[in-house]
């Protein structure tokens, strides 16, 4: 499994894998979490630019950080979403729960750089 953070300016991006999947899923819960908790980060943005893949397993990471971040007062944002990525954000109905951003918006804001 290959994803990254950033933690810049109360942000917390998270470069997703390529395919997220019961394979991978426990991993990037856990990672996810510690980092949210040790960043003290107010935004957590998904970045789904190299993502390709996802099953349930990954709609149930992504549910599970929007709430548990969600109920500390943080926003959470998904960008570059590709077509089947955002099909799978439709259809499951997480993207009532995660707002899809644009390439220039990154939870309300510009990352620094963009």
């Amino acid at each position: 499994m290959r994803q990254s953070y950033q933690c810049k300016n109360g942000q917390l991006i998270v470069e997703m894998p390529k395919e997220i999947d019961h394979h991978c899923a426990k991993e990037l819960r856990e990672d996810i979490d510690r980092m949210i908790e040790i960043s003290h980060v107010r935004v957590l943005v998904f970045d789904f630019s190299q993502t390709e893949f996802m099953d349930s397993s990954g709609i149930g990471v992504l549910i599970g950080r929007c709430r548990n971040f969600g109920y500390s007062g943080g926003s959470v944002q998904a960008v570059h979403l590709n077509d089947r990525v955002k099909k799978i954000f439709m259809v499951s109905g997480l993207s009532k729960l995660i707002p899809i951003g644009t390439e220039q918006e990154r939870a309300g804001g510009r990352v620094d750089g963009e």
